[in-house]
């Protein structure tokens, strides 16, 4: 399919196609995930899934960055 082609189906497409689309486009130019960053992923997402209340606030976070980097 050229890319004539697509531009003419893209109205036709529904949000999710588009974005679906979209996805795939970046991901052809930025590198994905690899394994050791996955099975990183996935222990942080156990820990916190067997401990919630160990979170930090994003506001909490953020206070933490701005103070650590403003002098």
């Amino acid at each position: 399919m050229s890319i004539a082609q697509v531009l003419e189906e893209l109205p036709h497409f529904t949000s999710s196609e588009r974005q679906e689309l979209l996805r795939n486009v970046l991901e052809l130019d930025e590198p994905g995930v690899s394994p050791s960053e996955l099975i990183l992923i996935e222990q942080r997402l156990a820990t916190h899934q067997a401990n919630p209340s160990a979170a930090i606030p994003m506001r909490d976070m953020a206070e933490r960055l701005r103070t650590s980097f403003v002098s």
